[in-house]
């Protein structure tokens, strides 16, 4: 099988996004199915406003063309950018099946960047997502809360992590109290006031960039920033924190708290999306609406607990959930030069009116 994704998320991104593709696409390749990409990197792109390593096709025109000669036997939809828009109008044009998935909260996205009312937002969402065959969620609580917006179809994916690159390692202490860590994107979606103002011992080590890093810096110098860590650097920092804090109230899942439980790093969270379908009261973190009382309760669980639960997450499930989800498409036969003539002119049909 030939499988297509397209998506806007892509190298040198790093994110949610990114990592959990490249799982899908290496365990798709394993088990002997092509797996092509149509990502940023072939079309001119220019920076997302506010956030310039966020890279979006200008010229997406060619992609209908692309899809055509590439004739997959599946296409999946991973993002609502600008590739994403060209693919779902050329499939919608062509009545070919399709897939898609939902990553991020991009109307809270919206809303915390530039004021967008949700209802906007999931305006948008219901219209990108209507016409794909199904469309993949991280957990049954974000399934839940989309389906409260009106969207349909939708299927819990899951994510996974990589036990043997994230793994306990010997911790160094060369300082006094709780070492407290977060990993992930520098920006106001994040929440990160509430990691930085929390009133506890010990030391705040920040992995990650983004456009609020300066400013960060400059407002919190008592905080150790580290920019991008990847591989074993990035699973030594894990392993030497004490708690994992997760400050996010918009992530529809957040992979580094299964990362830092595979270290063996117990989170704190907010009991929101994401952290209620992965953190175990006691058991691998905790969470509260006080994030310095879930700080408290995280330092008291069993380290080795919270790596038993990382092993439990296997991406294997999530790629073949991915591949059982996908929808066959049978492409005309070469030779019929009707059925030719009519793809060729579907680039000049007038855009799709709103659903």
């Amino acid at each position: 099988m030939t499988i297509l994704i397209v998506t806007d998320a892509w190298h040198p991104q790093t994110n949610g996004v990114v990592t959990t593709l490249e799982q899908v696409i290496a365990g798709a390749r394993d088990v002997g199915h092509r797996v092509e990409v149509l990502e940023p990197s072939s079309f001119r792109t220019m920076g997302l406003p506010g956030y310039r390593e966020i890279r979006l096709a200008i010229n997406p025109f060619s992609v209908g063309r692309r899809i055509r000669e590439l004739a997959p036997s599946a296409v999946h939809i991973a993002t609502e950018g600008t590739l994403g828009l060209a693919a779902r109008r050329f499939l919608v044009k062509s009545c070919l099946p399709f897939t898609t998935s939902l990553h991020t909260k991009f109307p809270e996205y919206m809303r915390a960047r530039i004021g967008l009312p949700l209802r906007w937002g999931y305006r948008f969402l219901r219209w990108f997502h209507r016409p794909a065959g199904s469309t993949l969620v991280t957990t049954a609580r974000q399934q839940e809360e989309l389906e409260a917006w009106g969207l349909g179809h939708l299927q819990v994916w899951g994510r996974g992590v990589d036990t043997r690159r994230f793994r306990p390692r010997p911790r160094l202490r060369d300082f006094d109290g709780p070492l407290l860590l977060y990993v992930g994107r520098l920006a106001v979606e994040k929440n990160l006031q509430a990691f930085f103002e929390l009133d506890c011992p010990g030391r705040k080590v920040v992995v990650g960039d983004g456009p609020q890093r300066a400013a960060l810096q400059r407002r919190y110098p008592d905080v150790t920033f580290t920019g991008y860590c990847y591989g074993d650097e990035l699973a030594e920092w894990y392993a030497r924190a004490d708690v994992f804090v997760f400050p996010s109230r918009t992530d529809t899942f957040g992979l580094v708290m299964l990362e830092a439980m595979a270290c063996g790093t117990p989170v704190a969270a907010y009991p929101v999306t994401g952290p209620v379908d992965l953190v175990i009261e006691g058991v691998n973190g905790a969470l509260d609406e006080d994030l310095g009382s879930a700080v408290e309760r995280a330092l008291n669980c069993d380290r080795v607990a919270c790596r038993r639960f990382a092993e439990q997450q296997s991406w294997d499930s999530v790629v073949q959930r991915f591949l059982d989800d996908l929808l066959p498409i049978v492409w005309p036969e070469p030779e019929s030069t009707d059925v030719v003539l009519a793809a060729d002119r579907i680039d000049a049909l007038p855009s799709e009116t709103h659903r």
